[in-house]
């Protein structure tokens, strides 16, 4: 059985654990770098990307978490999650710069959709990959992934925007995957 370790910093650890669970596999919260470096897969969750980047650095989490990443295992981000994995995080408007781990291909725009007013739930477009079709997403204060390198596997889109992505063993999902009782994205996560 894999252990996935959930970094505990901020956002919904619980429904992220009940995922796990629904696969067959065992979830803890992890907060230090030995933590992090026992487990067999790692999921970033949601929550505000500059406070749980903010707790990445007072908790000296970088080279961990860049560790883990590199170790080949699969990583996992959702939402603000996702932010922290790419190369880059821009603004849609005019919030502080937030550090990244760097490790996808890739560049988060932050709330491009909008406020927590313009949050919404909709089907992942058709064209999906398939163990993700007709998957419902919970857009909450989401961001958008540009700028793909070349090799980002774009997995599924809302809009014709990426919104869940792979490169190698990291994921990125713009979305919520932990809210509701569907646990595909969790599944083909830990599969890979």
């Amino acid at each position: 059985m894999k252990t996935v370790g959930i970094l505990g910093i901020q956002g919904d650890v619980a429904a992220h654990a009940r995922a796990i669970a629904r696969v067959g596999a065992a979830s803890r919260r992890v907060l230090r770098g030995e933590e992090i470096a026992e487990c067999d897969a790692l999921i970033l969750p949601g929550g505000e990307s500059t406070t749980i980047s903010k707790g990445i650095t007072r908790l000296e989490l970088w080279e961990p978490l860049r560790a883990f990443a590199r170790s080949g295992r699969p990583l996992l981000g959702t939402c603000a999650g996702a932010i922290l994995l790419a190369r880059e995080a821009r603004a849609s408007d005019a919030h502080e710069r937030v550090e990244t781990l760097g490790v996808l291909s890739a560049v988060a725009v932050r709330n491009a959709y909008g406020t927590q007013v313009d949050s919404f739930a909709g089907i992942l477009d058709p064209g999906a990959a398939e163990a993700v079709a007709e998957f419902r997403g919970v857009f909450i204060r989401a961001p958008q992934l540009t700028e793909l390198g070349d090799s980002v596997e774009v997995l599924a889109r809302v809009d014709e925007q990426p919104v869940l992505v792979r490169e190698s063993n990291v994921w990125a999902a713009t979305f919520h995957p932990e809210l509701g009782d569907d646990p595909r994205v969790h599944a083909a996560f830990l599969s890979s």
